[in-house]
């Protein structure tokens, strides 16, 4: 599982909470930064895979076809991000990383406000790791390229039916994450 690369949008400035639900749209469009390629070793690790899968957001489609343009993606709403929902904080600004650990902690905590819920959000991780066990099976490999908390649900469901880890799923763009099964 690999981590999208950066998108090209700015995330200095401090927001509100209403700029922060329109800096949320903004990076859902947001395509990949020219300037940020992804590591060599990333590449390489999907170098044998025929099919690689990905989010439908142009930040992860983009990362799938310049990580291996040898290889058929196929791209679905299935592999997006759990999705944020700005939470009301009046008078607060925070630059865009903070608010997303706000508005991930208060997604936790049974804030969505009209957007997908843990338990959906749960569901369509777990489609994603039947979709990734069966490539796996049929050709050795099965590489995912999406977000990263979303990479991090379907891990642990991976985790839980007995697949080794190698990595850390982490907040860092091109990160990349090995599951191999025992």
């Amino acid at each position: 599982m690999i981590r999208h690369g950066k998108p090209a949008i700015d995330k200095g400035r401090l927001l509100g909470h209403r700029t922060f639900q329109d800096y949320i749209e903004a990076y859902e469009k947001a395509g990949l930064d020219p300037n940020d390629p992804p590591p060599a070793w990333v590449a390489d690790l999907v170098r044998n895979a025929r099919q690689v899968y990905a989010s439908d957001r142009p930040r992860a489609h983009e990362s799938a076809k310049v990580l291996a343009p040898h290889a058929d993606v196929t791209t679905d709403s299935l592999f997006m991000e759990a999705q944020l929902k700005s939470p009301k904080v009046p008078l607060v600004r925070m630059n865009a990383p903070f608010w997303a650990v706000l508005a991930r902690l208060a997604w936790h905590a049974g804030h969505h406000g009209g957007i997908e819920d843990y338990r959906d959000a749960k569901v369509r991780a777990q489609k994603a790791v039947e979709i990734l066990q069966a490539t796996a099976a049929k050709d050795g490999i099965a590489v995912l390229v999406a977000h990263g908390y979303f990479n991090v649900m379907v891990g642990r469901m991976l985790s839980r039916q007995g697949w080794r880890k190698h990595g850390r799923h982490r907040a860092k763009f091109w990160n990349a994450v090995t599951y191999e099964q025992i």
